[in-house]
């Protein structure tokens, strides 16, 4: 029982490591830590303008809440009766990943020229640190819910921020990898 504790002590220490290791990497990229406006909001609704992606929340906070169920799954399949931390250790190593790619030069500059996002200069390190902790509660919603739950959720999620601001996790990744520029005219078209 001891060295059960002893290795559950060891991932949850190995899963704060990797977000540390997040923010201080961003930190040394030159991110900026909170939004240039000098405060922290709750919550930033607008899609193009320059609180996007710099506060707690946002539009594409959902998609991080699927990455979650998405690496759930995948920790699921890939390392079967291995503890749940190091299931999340896995996530969080995937996700922390994908944020320090996605606050690179490279998909900053593929961002704009590839979809609307014209004005995206990255996430402040507050943002992107939320993204990765809005994955971590995907994950544990994952681990507790039944498929059937977690699966209706991810579905509403991308119909709800499809219809409400043009773009989601499966529009982001299609224009990311495979720009349509019907699906960037589309989205251009929101007012």
């Amino acid at each position: 029982m001891r060295h059960d504790r002893q290795s559950g002590y060891f991932w949850l220490f190995a899963c704060a490591a990797v977000i540390v290791a997040q923010v201080t990497a961003e930190y040394f990229m030159g991110r900026i830590p909170i939004c240039e406006c000098g405060y922290v909001k709750l919550w930033e609704g607008g899609v193009n303008t320059s609180g996007n992606s710099q506060h707690l929340s946002d539009w594409y906070t959902p998609s991080h809440i699927i990455h979650g169920f998405l690496f759930y799954g995948l920790g699921h399949l890939l390392l079967r009766g291995k503890p749940l931390a190091a299931r999340l250790l896995l996530a969080l190593v995937i996700e922390s990943g994908w944020e320090l790619l996605e606050n690179s030069p490279i998909i900053i500059d593929r961002y704009r020229t590839a979809t609307i996002s014209l004005d995206y200069y990255g996430d402040s390190i507050l943002n992107s640190a939320m993204d990765t902790v809005f994955m971590v509660l995907g994950f544990l919603f994952a681990w507790r819910a039944p498929v059937w739950l977690t699966v209706t959720i991810a579905i509403f999620f991308e119909v709800f921020t499809g219809y409400m601001i043009r773009d989601n996790l499966t529009l982001n990744v299609l224009m990311l990898v495979w720009p349509v520029e019907a699906i960037k005219a589309w989205q251009s078209a929101l007012g």
